[in-house]
């Protein structure tokens, strides 16, 4: 169940990886409010972090509650693997006669 005192000390909270890497900060978080639960927590990707890295110069990057494994004087969330983008074709160097 969600309270507001629960809210106030979630936000702002350290997001780490279940390996380790420092994602951000929570800035938010999305609320069920008919089942007072918690759908997702908004965080906030902080410049130079494991996060910022995937997602570049995006914020508030949404990671929905399925994903933290605990909250306590850190949040830890499962770990993401970047995927490998399909190489972009390059055009064809013009053939020689």
């Amino acid at each position: 169940m969600v309270t507001t005192r629960g809210y106030a000390e979630t936000v702002k909270k350290d997001v780490f990886t279940t390996k380790g890497s420092y994602c951000g900060k929570i800035a938010d978080l999305d609320l069920d409010l008919e089942k007072f639960r918690v759908r997702s927590i908004v965080i906030d990707a902080i410049k130079g972090s494991f996060l910022s890295s995937m997602v570049g110069e995006k914020r508030g990057v949404i990671v929905p509650f399925a994903m933290v494994q605990a909250i306590g004087d850190v949040v830890i969330i499962k770990h993401i693997t970047p995927t490998v983008e399909e190489a972009k074709e390059e055009p064809a160097p013009p053939a020689e006669e």
